[in-house]
Parts: C-alpha cells; sequence; structure tokens
C-alpha cells in the first residue's frame, strides 16, 4: 500500500514539473505595450501626436512614438522613415508592418497602434464668449459642446456664430471656408442643422454685437448691444436707456453712418411713437440716437461725435442736451 502511495506521489510530482516548465515557455498571450493610457477614438494621426507602436516578440521595436512636424516618423533599425499624416490607426499599424516586411527585419510582423494623445486636432473659441481657449478634438464635437467648454456666450455676444475651416484649394494653396450660424437658430430653435459636427482644425469665433448710442434726455444715457432688427427699435433702446426723462422734445434725431461712408440725420416722431400713432423706428449697429429737451437747442452730430467717441465703448457717460 506505501509503494502505491509513493508511486502516485512521484507521478504527481512529475506532472507539476511539467506544468511548470510548459508555462515558463510558452509565449505570452499578448505583446507588451508602454504604458500611455488608455486608447483615444479612431481618429486621422497628424503631425505632433504621439501614438504607442507594439510589435510583438520585438520590444526593441515596442515604443512610444510622436510624428514629426512633417507627418513622418521613425523606427529604430528602421531605415526608411514612415508617413503618419493622415492615417487611421489601423492603417497606420498596416504601414509599419509593410516596411518592417520590405527591409526584412520581420517576416510577418504583429504590429498594434494606440493612440496615447491627439495634438494635431485642435478647436479654437474666442470672441464673445466667457472663457476663450483652445482644445484638441479627442473625438467628434458638437458646436455647442465646445461653446459649453468656453462657459457660453458673454453678454456682448451678437447674432452670429462663425466657424472657419481651412483645407487644400483646387491649387493646394491654403483655402478659408466660414459658415455663418445664428444664434436664435442654434441655442433658441435647437436647431440640429446648426450644431456642427468639429473634427479638429476648426475656429469658431463669436462677434460682438454692434452697439447703440442713445443720449440725450433719457435717465441712464449708455451703449447697448444691438442683438437684432426686432430688438433694437427706439422703443426698445429707451426702456434699456431707463426710459425718458422730463421735458424731452417731440422729435428725437438718429445719427447714421451709411456703407458708404455719408452721414445721416433721421428725424423720428417721438411723441407720435409714444402715443402709438406712429410705427416704432428700427435702429442698426452704430446709431446715436438723440433725444434733445423740449426747448428746441440740440447739438450737432460732430458735437456728439466728440462727446462720444463714436468707435469706442460710451461707458456711463450721463450726456445731456446743453442749456
Amino acid at each position: 500500500m506505501s509503494v502505491l502511495n509513493q508511486a502516485m506521489r512521484f507521478t504527481l510530482a512529475l506532472l507539476l514539473v511539467a506544468a511548470s516548465a510548459f508555462s515558463q515557455q510558452a509565449p505570452p498571450l499578448r505583446p507588451s505595450t508602454p504604458e500611455v493610457g488608455a486608447n483615444l477614438p479612431a481618429q486621422p494621426v497628424g503631425p505632433n501626436d504621439l501614438f504607442s507602436v507594439s510589435v510583438y516578440d520585438s520590444p526593441e521595436l515596442s515604443r512610444t512614438v510622436r510624428i514629426g512636424a512633417d507627418g513622418y516618423f521613425r523606427l529604430p533599425m528602421l531605415k526608411q522613415r514612415i508617413k503618419a499624416d493622415g492615417l487611421l490607426p489601423d492603417e497606420l499599424e498596416t504601414a509599419i508592418a509593410k516596411a518592417l516586411k520590405e527591409e526584412q527585419l520581420l517576416v510577418d510582423p504583429f504590429v498594434t497602434v494606440t493612440i496615447a494623445e491627439y495634438h494635431s486636432r485642435p478647436i479654437s473659441v474666442n470672441g464673445a464668449v466667457k472663457m476663450p481657449l483652445m482644445f484638441q478634438a479627442d473625438g467628434p464635437v458638437t458646436l455647442l459642446e465646445a461653446l459649453a467648454r468656453a462657459q457660453g456666450l458673454s453678454e456682448l455676444a451678437g447674432s452670429e456664430i462663425l466657424v472657419s475651416h481651412t483645407q487644400a484649394g483646387p491649387d493646394e494653396k491654403p483655402l478659408t471656408l466660414t459658415r455663418r450660424i445664428p444664434v436664435k437658430s442654434l441655442i433658441n430653435d435647437a436647431d440640429p442643422e446648426c450644431n456642427l459636427k468639429l473634427t479638429g482644425g476648426e475656429e469658431v469665433r463669436v462677434p460682438e454685437a454692434g452697439r447703440i448710442y442713445v443720449v440725450g434726455n433719457v435717465k441712464t444715457p449708455g451703449a447697448f448691444p444691438a442683438k437684432s432688427i426686432s430688438d433694437t427699435t427706439v422703443l426698445q433702446m429707451i426702456a434699456l436707456a431707463g426710459g425718458l426723462a422730463p421735458y424731452y422734445m417731440r422729435d428725437a434725431y438718429i445719427y447714421r453712418q451709411e456703407g458708404n461712408g455719408a452721414k445721416n440725420e433721421i428725424a423720428v416722431p417721438l411723441e407720435r411713437i409714444m402715443q402709438r400713432k406712429s410705427p416704432d423706428v428700427p435702429l442698426t449697429a452704430n446709431d446715436i440716437l438723440y433725444i434733445p429737451d423740449n426747448k428746441g437747442r440740440r447739438l450737432t452730430l460732430g458735437t456728439l461725435e466728440k462727446m462720444l467717441g463714436v468707435g469706442a465703448a460710451l461707458g456711463a457717460a450721463s450726456i445731456y442736451v446743453l442749456k
């Protein structure tokens, strides 16, 4: 009985030794990969992007590589430089494997590429936003998401958002295309066609709204944003200026500079508008709405421009008719 037990123990020991030897000789299940973090969404790579390349059973070829400014990179022992610009990760794997085979370094290489950092896909958001910034598009980003990263539009934002993208033209020269997105359609109406998908290389610019200057017999003269034609009429601007001060004149005046440089003076029947006997009058950016007092004396356009410093912010200046 003891002889049988000894034989069983000996056989079990042989099996354990064989299993241990097999586990030591067996190849790893996956090639070792440099520690570069999680793989990012698959997008075409470009200059300055960082990726990890792992070649099975060839640790001397496995490393982290940054693509050069010209879109090429080099691996050790390879004579040729490999073009990466514009390739997807799986296409990059194929290009590396092909180069290794062409230079007879490996017979049938197994290559894995992991994207670590994108630096070739910047999106800039500037203009009338609360926090202008530039960030890398690690994946598709919508226009609303880009604006949210900039903490939204500021109070000075105009009625349009300009999205520009540069691409190669017919003669290979850079061609900049700009699309105008109405703020109302994007935010108020939630139009999905206006919520563009950004993939990198775009500039999102939010121009400031023009100013309308309200001076004379109002309670708080100042410069106010001209959001849109429907929001910039004489009565609405008077409301923003705190209402009329006492002893205002029956007629107001709009001083407007036309596109050809000419300056016009437009009389406005203010009292009739207040009595709903005449339609309200729309204003445009850079208009000066001037309301004289009822003594009939009013400032000239030249005097108004000197006092306002047209083209600069009016601030909190308080301007009234000279008496």
